[in-house]
């Protein structure tokens, strides 16, 4: 049975009620979709990152409203972990000098070490890994 690892791109997607992929996560059970601490960190970070920027009290009131949303919202999800397996994974990427960001790189380790599939728009750079399985859920 194959696990689902949603890339970062399909959570925004998610998270702002995309139809095409709603409809495809409700044919799937929830105990096949996952997601990694790798993209966790990125919506986190996105969301300091709004922090940060508000300058208003109505604006930091905001940005911590979502930032509070989005730590509840995360705990939806099966969350997989960083591990030594997924670290051996992504130095061996990094060995054969693959042209992708770190980020993605270690969302594909942790796919390859749980024989997962990675569920992404950013196709182009996904493929460049190795027996990394992907597929867009969002047409």
């Amino acid at each position: 049975m194959t696990l689902y690892i949603l890339d970062t791109d399909h959570l925004t997607l998610h998270q702002h009620g995309h139809e095409p992929l709603k409809n495809r996560l409700s044919e799937i059970s929830p105990d096949r979709i996952a997601i990694t601490v790798i993209s966790a960190e990125e919506l986190i970070r996105g969301r300091l990152a709004q922090i940060h920027r508000a300058t208003t009290p109505e604006k930091r009131v905001q940005a911590y409203h979502w930032f509070h949303r989005t730590l509840i919202w995360l705990n939806n999800f099966k969350i997989m972990e960083y591990d030594l397996q997924a670290e051996k994974y992504f130095r061996t990427f990094q060995k054969e000098k693959i042209r992708t960001g770190s980020h993605d790189l270690k969302i594909a380790a942790i796919a390859v070490s749980r024989n997962a599939t990675v569920v992404t728009r950013n196709i182009r750079d996904f493929e460049r890994i190795p027996a990394l399985q992907i597929e867009d859920w969002s047409a």
